[in-house]
């Protein structure tokens, strides 16, 4: 589903990544970890294409990411990837249903699907509702629900857990896991928390020297 091929990235003459190759399937949830500073943002802006690698080769769902131009790059991760970020990102003059149905909107799809996403993430009912009205676990409900609504072939997590006490974190991994798994996705977390890891299927260290296995939990 991803491949990483040989991906060298250099930012002031240092080479933060280098040669660095793997290869993702469907289906499996993979979290990532290591030091600040090591790439692992600047691993998830390549795939993304928010960012291009110096050599080497991002290819997402056989669309080798890098070469595209920014047009169709933007067209690739609307369609085929889904974002959760630490912050929510979720936009507050928006209505929840709303929040959600954006992706649904700018690929064209019914934007019904947003109030039955809603519910699968246990916030049926609550549509009309803004985020103001909502807790911070809540709110990355909201934005779980967005970013697998148009069922992409690619989740990107960045530290989705971050800002969320350790019992609610726990439901928001669970919940993010159990709706990867149906739709059949690949996702790859970011993540400082060992805790958030263990919600993974394998866990990898990034490290100046590329990805290494650190545990397999399911």
């Amino acid at each position: 589903m991803l491949d990483l091929i040989s991906v060298t990235k250099t930012y002031n003459g240092r080479a933060v990544l280098a040669a660095l190759s793997h290869h993702f399937p469907s289906g499996q949830f993979v979290a990532i970890m290591g030091e600040s500073g090591v790439g692992k943002s600047t691993l998830l802006n390549l795939i993304a294409g928010l960012d291009t690698p110096d050599s080497g080769q991002v290819v997402v769902d056989g669309t080798p990411v890098s070469a595209l131009g920014d047009d169709a790059a933007t067209r690739l991760r609307r369609s085929r990837m889904g974002f959760v970020f630490q912050a929510f990102h979720v936009l507050p003059h928006l209505t929840l249903q709303q929040n959600v149905a954006l992706p649904l909107l700018l690929n064209g799809l019914d934007a019904g699907a947003a109030l039955r996403m809603l519910e699968k993430v246990g916030l049926g009912g609550r549509g009309g509702d803004f985020p103001r009205q909502l807790s911070g676990g809540e709110m990355q409900r909201v934005a779980i629900a967005r970013a697998l609504v148009h069922k992409p072939a690619l989740v990107l997590a960045d530290e989705p857990t971050g800002n969320l006490d350790p019992d609610t974190a726990a439901g928001i991994l669970d919940l993010l896991r159990a709706e990867i798994k149906a739709s059949g996705a690949a996702a790859i977390m970011v993540t400082h928390s060992h805790a958030a890891a263990e919600k993974a299927d394998k866990t990898f260290v990034l490290t100046r020297s590329g990805l290494t296995l650190a545990s397999v939990v399911r």
